[in-house]
């Protein structure tokens, strides 16, 4: 009778362990969720919004296996350069936690804000206005808040759309400097450019900063879920408080 239980605790320990195992494995190198904890990716990305990022899209940097860290140094493995405008995962240099932003600068740009508007060497980036809008969302406070925003929609040369926020008159961040991307390095942009804090903004200073390729995680693909402010884990009578119109929406 013992050896049959011990041979049953065996076999389940097994079990688990392959299920762990197939389960590092889809996460490091296939698919991977992150939660999006702010809105400076407003109108795109919500927060409370549970996504899933791609890694074969992009390759593999030094955080692809996090916190285990994976064997590349400098570069990607099996390198696939992100395009621009496309919606990333990373991490900036020095500092433990995630980011997600839009890819807007390759390395060799120079990228520079000018009243507002993105300028890739020289050139401004095509964008058609729209009539400012109410828009309700919840700060980094937790603060319901009520502001009127400009939805402007942003073209990349690629053909690359998207919709940008643009909130507040003359931001401190609406107007920068001429940044070059150095090589093996990317720009990145929050679409809620009033409300980011992204390459425009040193890592010292609480930015991103330029962020190298090797930091890139993964591509945002979907929004698998999206849950509302008053959802908690451990209070299971809020866990129907999920947006409904955001299952399974296509990341732009």
């Amino acid at each position: 009778m013992a050896e049959k239980q011990r041979s049953e605790i065996l076999e389940t320990l097994s079990t688990v362990m392959w299920a762990i195992g197939i389960a590092l494995v889809l996460r490091t190198f296939l698919f991977q969720p992150f939660h999006i904890p702010s809105g400076s990716m407003l109108p795109g990305l919500m927060k409370g919004d549970y996504i899933i990022t791609s890694k074969y899209s992009v390759g593999y940097g030094r955080f692809a296996a996090a916190p285990i860290p994976f064997p590349v140094k400098e570069g990607r493995f099996l390198e696939r350069g992100p395009k621009r405008g496309d919606v990333v995962v990373f991490r900036p240099e020095g500092i433990s936690d995630n980011y997600i932003k839009r890819l807007i600068g390759l390395p060799g740009d120079e990228v520079q804000m000018i009243d507002g508007k993105v300028y890739i060497n020289g050139v401004a980036v095509e964008q058609t206005a729209e009539p400012a809008t109410p828009f309700r969302y919840f700060d980094t406070s937790n603060i319901e808040r009520n502001i009127n925003v400009h939805k402007n929609v942003e073209t990349q040369a690629n053909g690359k759309s998207y919709v940008v926020f643009d909130s507040v008159s003359n931001n401190r961040l609406d107007n920068t400097p001429v940044i070059r991307v150095p090589e093996g390095h990317y720009f990145m942009l929050g679409d809620n450019r009033d409300g980011s804090n992204d390459s425009r903004v040193k890592v010292r200073n609480g930015g991103a900063g330029l962020v190298p390729s090797t930091n890139i995680i993964g591509k945002a693909e979907i929004v698998l879920l999206s849950v509302d402010n008053d959802f908690a884990l451990f209070k299971p009578w809020t866990w129907f408080n999920m947006r409904g119109n955001r299952f399974f929406k296509r990341i732009k």
